[in-house]
């Protein structure tokens, strides 16, 4: 076994080890995501070219740079980059593609901490074979998910409107304080339940939210913490790339591109995490475990 996966990991420990990783093996998980993203991308750029967006943005020379920037900008958010059919294609290309790419980076990082040899084609191969079990656990899961954002969305509504009636005050003080208690219950109840994942493609165990619910008892706040940290990295990465190829290359294909190499970085970092992340639960799963069975053991 990888000894940098042998024990049970802090905070820091558990952000050190996902940037490491993703240095180390950064050709190999990239290649992965652009063998099962690439086209997705690719197919986007095609539609936009086909629906009359051109691959750079002419600039003019009129006008402070400045003002070319902000007329980037304005042409990016403004823009219908491609038609309806092409974004329902894509969107099914994604509900398949996606999830097995993050698969199959998980599967690395397992054969990494295992100390196994693997190749590209081969983690493919076996993300693939997963498939359904991943498909339907994850639909699962996004109907809690939907469940436990919509019903106190409605909650806070009523509650809001009905406070407004009153007091606005209170209605004011009311929404911010059941928004609050939502946004938390929801965090720890989605956080407990979010490791299915991990066990669908790597333990077999489908749909795997009871497994979850198991792996992630007493490290829920610092697992919700780590996936608030690592989506404030990839949000500023992101924003900033975005922000600044809007600006200087406007609504062009060429953009897109840049902004969807960025997110295959981005989508890398956070499945990295994520595997980290999870198999550290089961270091830490697998030693309580064993505590207990050698408690059981001297009770005898």
């Amino acid at each position: 076994m990888n000894v940098q996966f042998s024990k049970p990991k802090r905070f820091g420990e558990i952000m050190d080890h996902t940037f490491t990783l993703s240095k180390q093996r950064f050709s190999d998980l990239f290649t992965i995501l652009l063998i099962l993203i690439g086209p997705i991308y690719i197919l986007q750029a095609i539609i936009q070219l086909l629906s009359g967006v051109q691959f750079f943005r002419d600039v003019g020379n009129d006008g402070l740079w400045y003002e070319q920037m902000m007329t980037g900008l304005e042409e990016t958010s403004t823009a219908t980059t491609s038609s309806l059919g092409g974004d329902i294609v894509m969107v099914l290309a994604s509900i398949i593609l996606y999830p097995v790419a993050e698969a199959a980076i998980l599967i690395v990082i397992n054969h990494i901490k295992k100390a196994e040899s693997y190749t590209v084609g081969s983690v493919i191969k076996k993300a693939f074979s997963r498939f359904w079990p991943i498909l339907g656990s994850t639909i699962l899961f996004g109907l809690i998910a939907f469940g436990l954002i919509i019903v106190p969305v409605i909650v806070i509504s009523l509650a809001g409107v009905i406070g407004a009636i009153m007091n606005p005050v209170i209605g004011i003080v009311l929404g911010i304080v059941l928004f609050l208690g939502f946004a938390v219950v929801i965090g720890y109840l989605l956080t407990r339940w979010s490791f299915y994942f991990g066990a669908v493609v790597l333990e077999e165990d489908a749909p795997g939210l009871s497994r979850s619910w198991r792996l992630t008892r007493n490290r829920t706040w610092v697992l919700l913490a780590l996936y608030i940290v690592f989506s404030l990295i990839i949000f500023a990465i992101s924003a900033a790339m975005e922000l600044s190829a809007g600006m200087l290359l406007g609504n062009s294909v060429f953009m897109t591109i840049i902004v969807n190499i960025v997110s295959l970085f981005t989508t890398m970092i956070f499945t990295v995490g994520y595997a980290v992340m999870f198999l550290d639960l089961k270091t830490r799963h697998d030693a309580d475990d064993l505590k207990e069975m050698i408690e059981d053991y001297n009770d005898k």
